[in-house]
């Protein structure tokens, strides 16, 4: 009896391994929905749906993405933080979620590096410090000496208290000493609406944002805040060139699973996106939109989020900012 119960229940057991190797291996049979935890419109947005599209095709299977702003981003994550690990909910993480927010929230309702599995790094995306086109400006010295001639009478749109954007006008602030209002928006878009219409002075937009304005005269763009000229928009000046040594704000998108997706559908998700992104269709409208195509492992990218925490926090606690 004792044998047949051992010989059983090997059965079994070889059964259930090769049902679980079988539904591994038939990843994905069902849509993925990939959140971006910010409003529609916005640069995050743009790019990850031509990501989803292209990850269809290589998939066989709807990508859809799911705009679910709200708190900085946070709303979005904490959903995906909180969905199934089975590689069917996915997140679009930027420096703001996963960088900036740790140290800016006192309650963040996930954690940045242990609640998420992550894939791999997307695109590297430059701020870019854009004016409309009634300030009479096309410098950032002009633009700091502007404000310097007229305390408190310029500003400054972001997408929200303690966004990059955000953060970018504060550090412009303290390397430049100007005083300048800032004036936080909810929806990127909007934001834009209002610089365009000269409702605010000035703004650090997202490259894809900020491009198709720039290339219609409504915005004049001054420089790019990364560490070096951006890939896609060489005649643009970092801020260091333009005169603000040391002034380096880098934004970055990456695709997130949930903590304890199975390393194999992480792999299989990694692979599909490095796929999509060799396309060179993929690429070029990447670069149209002023993104740089960035990829890394799993490894790299939760070593570079620990990084950028600490880098961050700093940023805030010197800046003095808040979030309500």
């Amino acid at each position: 009896m004792s044998t047949f119960l051992r010989t059983l229940g090997m059965g079994m057991g070889l059964a259930m391994a090769l049902s679980l190797s079988t539904a591994q291996a038939a990843y994905p049979d069902k849509p993925i929905h990939i959140v971006v935890p910010f409003a529609a419109g916005g640069g995050v947005d743009i790019l990850t749906r031509v990501l989803a599209q292209n990850l269809s095709d290589s998939l066989h299977q709807p990508v859809i993405v799911e705009d679910r702003p709200g708190a900085g981003g946070n709303l979005g994550m904490d959903y995906v933080a909180k969905a199934a690990p089975d590689g069917y909910t996915l997140a679009m993480a930027t420096t703001g979620t996963q960088e900036i927010n740790p140290g800016l929230y006192s309650h963040l309702p996930y954690d940045a590096v242990k609640s998420f599995s992550p894939v791999t790094l997307v695109a590297s995306v430059p701020n870019v410090l854009v004016v409309n086109e009634h300030v009479p400006v096309k410098s950032l010295k002009e633009l700091i000496a502007l404000a310097k001639a007229q305390p408190g009478k310029l500003s400054f749109a972001s997408f929200g208290n303690g966004t990059s954007n955000h953060l970018s006008g504060e550090l412009l602030k303290q390397m430049a000493h100007i005083n300048v209002l800032h004036v936080p928006y909810k929806k990127a878009t909007q934001a834009v609406t209002d610089l365009i219409s000269n409702q605010v002075t000035f703004a650090f937009v997202n490259m894809p944002l900020a491009l198709p304005h720039v290339q219609s005269g409504q915005l004049r763009a001054l420089a790019v805040t990364g560490a070096q000229r951006s890939g896609t928009q060489p005649q643009l000046p970092t801020m260091a060139e333009a005169g603000l040594p040391g002034f380096v704000v880098e934004s970055w998108y990456g695709l997130m699973a949930p903590a304890h997706t199975p390393p194999e559908v992480v792999q299989r998700l990694r692979q599909a996106v490095l796929a999509a992104l060799a396309k060179p269709e993929v690429k070029a409208f990447f670069g149209k939109q002023g993104a740089d195509v960035v990829t890394s492992t799993p490894g790299e990218f939760t070593a570079m989020i620990q990084k950028g925490q600490v880098r961050w926090a700093k940023i805030i606690k010197d800046s003095g900012a808040h979030v309500d």
